[in-house]
């Protein structure tokens, strides 16, 4: 039997971010891991009601008057025209559909505001939407690299260990999905791997295949077999993360993934990728009207399949280098796009997915970090629910690197402590730590210190903050050397989380089943 029930979840009860404290550690305050993080601090809206209501005018102007091109899927399209959409076929395979005024809103009226992903293991079950804020690492890098083997094409060797990473860190509250490519495997096979993996070397929620709807199947069978098919009917335990085609194109494996998650009762994200100036507007209120276009469009779909699936608003905003054409992340202009797309969400009462740890710096280095920082605090800031590429995002999403996705963890439990905001009250305004010894002496010794010291602020299991002295003394070692050092000693350590013997060999079963049923396929 699997680890869960529909009555197997974390009671809400413990610190105020609903987790009861453990022990403690560098690098791990007690009274900050959870679950999820609930947010402490308010979102910051930077745009009044008018430049709101203009930007959605906007989008709905791009849905009404340009529309949006469908291919490949006719029973999307058939779900379109019956709900009220304008159909042009414009050949065989591949149909314009316009979404009059409110239409689109008027179907996401059923999308729930808020969700549950179980997880196998009860307490790792986290909520979407709302105040909750649930991070995880990045996804869809090619590559990988590290100090000692450099840039290579990513492995299931690899894959597994950030999977393993994943779960070993505090700070992260998803296990995510296609965390690298592992391209040793076939193409075609590949994604039976990835799931089996989330599964075995983490008991955290998961994100599933999108690459052809025989792989989302293959996705949620294997979920099945996990939770159980009841459970899977009524509970969402799997997620697609899905992009549109932009500029406004919407391609057939994409609808059908789509609405075979959203028929199952999973959940799905809905991420228009837009690169300002070549697929999207590069003025970045423009950028955002297209993508609200896009994601309401394709979370609408969610809605005709099944009304009351769980869906997630997204949007990745990015900018180029107009002079070369390269894609640029961690810029400030996307930051500010992620600002307005939180205010967006909470308008259509939708979670919203954005932003993350972005770089295109080629190393774990000061580029990387202040890139990372710029676009993560956007996250933080404009009240994003689920933050895929939390950890690991290195050369423009290309590379996944060990040694950034540590320095990243790490940077996420700041905002763990950031998020929890600051507290008020008697104990906390400490009027008895000056008062117990007086003017001019230290509080070191203060009962009030001594209280609280393991848990007043974040300590990084990562940064060097001893004397100058004393770090060369030691080496002069600097924050990618000490990352490599913690990721593999993190593996070394690391402890697979316990599975049903009758579940797993179920699974290993309908892998080596459906393997066996097709050939190789390479590209």
């Amino acid at each position: 039997m699997a680890e869960i029930s529909p009555k197997g979840r974390r009671s809400r009860r413990g610190n105020r971010n609903g987790a009861a404290p453990r022990s403690s550690a560098p690098g791990q305050n007690p009274h900050l891991e959870v679950p999820f993080i609930k947010r402490g601090i308010p979102t910051y809206d930077i745009l009044g009601e008018a430049s709101l209501e203009r930007i959605e005018a906007t989008a709905d102007r791009i849905m009404a008057e340009i529309g949006i091109e469908f291919r490949d899927d006719p029973e999307t399209v058939r779900l379109f025209r019956e709900a009220g959409g304008n159909v042009t076929e414009l050949s065989s395979d591949r149909w314009n559909i316009k979404f009059g005024p409110g239409m689109i809103r008027g179907i996401l009226k059923t999308a729930p505001a808020k969700f549950t992903q179980h997880a196998r293991n009860p307490k790792n079950t986290v909520e979407i939407g709302g105040d909750a804020v649930v991070l995880a690492p990045s996804y869809g890098s090619p590559f990988v690299m590290d100090l000692d083997k450099g840039r290579r094409y990513g492995s299931i060797e690899d894959f597994d260990n950030f999977v393993k990473l994943a779960q070993s860190s505090p700070w992260l509250h998803h296990s995510g999905g296609t965390i690298c490519e592992p391209t040793d495997i076939a193409v075609n096979k590949r994604h039976l791997d990835m799931v089996y993996s989330h599964i075995r070397y983490s008991d955290r929620a998961f994100l599933g295949s999108v690459t052809a709807p025989e792989r989302v199947e293959d996705s949620i069978d294997m979920a099945r077999i996990l939770f159980g098919s009841g459970f899977v009917d009524e509970n969402c335990v799997i997620m697609g993360n899905f992009n549109t085609t932009s500029p406004l194109v919407l391609d057939g494996v994409t609808t059908a993934g789509i609405r075979a998650y959203a028929a199952a009762n999973q959940g799905s994200i809905h991420l228009p990728f837009l690169l300002g100036g070549a697929v999207s507007p590069l003025t970045m209120a423009g950028s955002v009207a297209q993508c609200l276009a896009e994601s309401m469009v394709s979370c609408a779909l969610t809605q005709l399949v099944r009304p009351g699936s769980p869906t997630v608003l997204a949007a990745f905003l990015s900018t180029i280098a107009l002079r070369s054409g390269s894609p640029t992340f961690g810029t400030p202009e996307p930051a500010l796009g992620s600002l307005v797309m939180g205010q967006l969400a909470r308008r259509l009462n939708l979670p919203l997915r954005c932003a993350g740890n972005f770089s295109t710096s080629k190393l774990p280095d000061g580029q990387a970090m202040q890139q990372s920082m710029m676009s993560m605090m956007s996250a933080v800031q404009c009240g994003a629910n689920y933050v895929l590429h939390s950890a690991g995002f290195l050369d423009g999403l290309l590379s996944m690197s060990y040694e950034k996705f540590v320095m990243d963890t790490d940077m996420c439990g700041a905002v763990h402590a950031y998020l929890n905001g600051v507290t008020v009250n008697e104990d906390t305004l400490a009027f008895e730590a000056l008062a117990e010894l007086g003017p001019g002496e230290h509080l070191f010794g203060s009962q009030h210190t001594l209280r609280h010291y393991k848990t007043a602020y974040y300590d990084s299991a990562l940064d060097d903050n001893q004397p100058w002295e004393t770090w060369d003394e030691q080496g002069g070692i600097d924050s990618a050397k000490r990352a490599n050092t913690r990721w593999k000693q993190t593996l070394a350590d690391y402890q697979a989380p316990a599975l049903d013997h009758s579940v797993d060999e179920a699974l290993k079963d309908y892998i080596a089943k459906k393997k066996a049923s097709m050939d190789d396929a390479w590209y």
